[in-house]
């Protein structure tokens, strides 16, 4: 199911914890960089998916998403439209409940396999943006 309605997306980032955030930058100059660290600072428990980077931000990074040892609840995506269906496919693997695609990030046929498979489909939004909106407005 694709979450379009605010409260939707309130009742989400309200009750996840856990968000692995496939892409994101080990740059300060990246916007991934500080969506990361914002959603970091508002006490989600975020985890780095990078294959390039050892950390971000003092965490572990990991190469893909089937290396995490623990549970996600949100696979955030910054990357570009046409890498999201691997992202997809690992995170159905790894039973995520959510997919999670940035600002600027459209995949349809990505999404309706996601949802195919059960999970909450966000695209095109900044978790950032909407967690400011929703409960900083």
């Amino acid at each position: 199911m694709t979450v379009k309605g605010d409260g939707e997306l309130k009742q989400i980032l309200a009750t996840i914890r856990t968000v692995a955030s496939v892409g994101v930058s080990s740059s300060e100059e990246k916007p991934s960089y500080w969506i990361f660290n914002y959603l970091k600072e508002h006490g989600y428990q975020m985890i780095p998916v990078n294959p390039t980077a050892s950390e971000i931000l003092g965490l572990r990074a990991y190469a893909d998403l089937k290396s995490i040892p623990q549970k996600i609840d949100v696979v955030q995506v910054f990357r570009k439209p046409d890498d999201v269906p691997p992202v997809v496919e690992q995170a159905i693997q790894i039973g995520a409940k959510i997919v999670w695609m940035q600002k600027g990030i459209v995949n349809g046929a990505a999404a309706k396999r996601a949802e195919a498979a059960g999970l909450k489909v966000v695209m095109d939004r900044c978790m950032m943006e909407t967690h400011q909106r929703l409960f900083q407005g």
